[in-house]
């Protein structure tokens, strides 16, 4: 699929104090360590398997389905599926993704787009979808902590295409956020001082035809 833009991003635009009381809800409930896909519970890894994970991605999550985040941050995913010129059809978002990224965390290179749709049980709302559009939403000051860059590589990871990285730098203010499809490789490089926060939401829709 050929792109005009790889993502679209919002400056600045949710409230400061919705980001805190995100992060203060985040910091409250009982994080888990992130997995990648193929890794099942993260609370059933053993001692290899977890450091085969850390190797791909290091960071804890907490899991929320609070209807006033979603109520935030979703009306700018429809804005940027049409500014963008996608036009995806969705229509169901999963769990918002809280994540915290300290000293020496990461999340190496990654699609949060499968090839193949969910097999889920029937009645589950996941079921025969894909992730078509992720959103990440800064909610940390830029001055409390060091690295942890959002970077896409717009070749997808093409090994017959040159090398196309770039730092999403545009979301680097508290309250920004950037849209793009599921399928745009990308990477949040070691954080080096402090910590990162962010929240991420994947938004399904019926395979492309």
């Amino acid at each position: 699929m050929n792109l005009t833009n790889y993502y679209w991003y919002f400056k600045s635009v949710i409230p400061e104090r919705i980001c805190d009381d995100i992060v203060k809800y985040g910091q409250q409930m009982q994080d888990q360590m992130a997995v990648t896909g193929g890794y099942g519970d993260a609370k059933k890894l053993n001692q290899k398997q977890i450091k085969d994970l850390k190797k791909k991605r290091d960071s804890n999550i907490v899991w929320m389905s609070d209807r006033w985040i979603y109520k935030e941050i979703q009306p700018y995913v429809h804005k940027a599926n049409a500014n963008a010129g996608w036009n995806f059809q969705w229509d169901f978002s999963e769990s918002c993704q809280f994540t915290k990224y300290k000293k020496g965390q990461y999340y190496d290179w990654h699609c949060d787009g499968w090839d193949q749709p969910y097999q889920k049980q029937q009645g589950d709302p996941t079921q025969g979808k894909i992730r078509k559009l992720s959103v990440t939403v800064t909610l940390s000051d830029p001055k409390s902590y060091k690295g942890g860059e959002l970077e896409f590589d717009f070749r997808n990871k093409d090994p017959d295409k040159k090398r196309n990285v770039r730092k999403c730098t545009e979301i680097l203010p508290k309250g920004s956020l950037v849209v793009f499809p599921g399928f745009v490789w990308h990477r949040v490089c070691p954080v080096k001082s402090g910590e990162r926060n962010s929240l991420v939401i994947w938004n399904l829709g019926w395979p492309y035809k």
